[in-house]
């Protein structure tokens, strides 16, 4: 009798037991599929929180300056590749752009302003995911789109930096590399961007014709390559570092207070080669950017447009934009779009290695 009763209890134990664990499994499924839902449901602020420092411009024209818990489908939003989360950045060759450009964006700028004196400091983890494969190989803006910025917000309102990957069609690899536009003196139409090579080549490098292209670059960026950038402003000179895993570091310093172009001998061989059908041989104010107000910009800004190249062979692409029509575009090839997982904004300061 006593053994029986104690069979009965060590039975309802295990039954209570077995309950148990099964409650918590379905608990711990529900959790799961409940921590599941959420990150399917995430916005770009949940992958890089400094999103409330910035406004935003999409390829459609769409505008926003409250980012947090903010997306956009097909320009803004969030994918995932299987082990990390990115924001995602997405335009068309062909769209409705800021009042000072041609190109087409989904960009952020910065909200607050800063002087050139004071600076700042940007960094972006990201992949190109595409580039457009229409444009004209001649045209040095083709097949290209700038992943950051330094803008100008008065003056003549030029860029200080930007930062561009470029891959022609049938390459593996394309070149990453960052362009100062001077600060023009007088007039802003005789303008012109420097461009240094980071890996790969510079903006200079074009095809002989429409459809030919230049040698692939053995040291370039993958499509769907991750790299890093960090620009850092301080007390007027701009130290960029970039890197990647496979690939050297490489750094450049730059002063924005001191032109190193203000006299017509001090313009560079790549510029009077580039510019001269456009006849762009300006010089620069001798204080360059000094005391002017600047944002950082950070995302995908199309370079490749549908504008004639006969007009301009630097910056005129002659891409095809399909009337404007974007689900076209993007069923086309004729895009850009940019994967950021991480990024932050803050104050400039001095390197280590300076």
């Amino acid at each position: 009798m006593m053994i029986e009763r104690k069979n009965k209890i060590l039975v309802q134990l295990l039954a209570s037991f077995c309950c148990l664990l099964l409650l918590s499994n379905c608990a711990n499924s529900k959790k799961e599929s409940n921590q599941k839902k959420v990150k399917a449901a995430s916005y770009p602020s949940d992958v890089i929180p400094f999103m409330d420092e910035w406004k935003l411009l999409c390829g459609d024209g769409t505008r926003s300056e409250e980012l947090t818990n903010f997306e956009h489908k097909d320009f803004f939003y969030v994918a995932n590749d299987g082990a990390t989360d990115w924001v995602v950045y997405k335009t068309p060759n062909s769209g409705i752009t800021s009042k000072t450009s041609s190109n087409t964006r989904t960009e952020l700028g910065q909200k607050k302003l800063w002087k050139t004196e004071t600076g700042g400091k940007l960094t972006g983890t990201l992949k190109v995911m595409h580039v457009s494969t229409s444009g004209d190989a001649r045209v040095a803006a083709s097949y290209s789109v700038v992943v950051g910025q330094i803008h100008g917000m008065e003056g003549h309102e030029n860029e200080p930096l930007k930062i561009f990957y470029k891959k022609f069609p049938g390459h593996t690899k394309g070149s990453v590399f960052w362009n100062y536009e001077i600060n023009t003196e007088g007039s802003n139409s005789k303008r012109w961007d420097y461009s240094s090579a980071v890996w790969g080549n510079d903006i200079s490098v074009v095809g002989t014709s429409p459809n030919s292209y230049p040698k692939e670059p053995s040291d370039g960026i993958k499509i769907g390559e991750e790299f890093s950038y960090e620009v850092n402003v301080y007390q007027g000179i701009m130290y960029l570092t970039f890197t990647s895993k496979g690939h050297k570091t490489v750094k450049f310093k730059k002063s924005l207070i001191k032109s190193d172009f203000s006299k017509k001998s001090d313009i560079p061989e790549q510029i009077h080669s580039l510019y001269a059908a456009i006849g762009r041989d300006g010089v620069e104010q001798e204080n360059a950017y000094a005391n002017q107000l600047q944002i950082f910009k950070q995302g995908a800004y199309n370079q490749t447009n549908g504008k004639d190249p006969e007009k301009n062979i630097v910056w005129s692409t002659g891409a095809e934009t399909y009337d404007g029509d974007i689900a076209k575009q993007y069923a086309n090839g004729c895009y850009a779009e940019v994967w950021f997982r991480n990024g932050t904004l803050g104050e400039g300061s001095l390197p280590n290695d300076q």
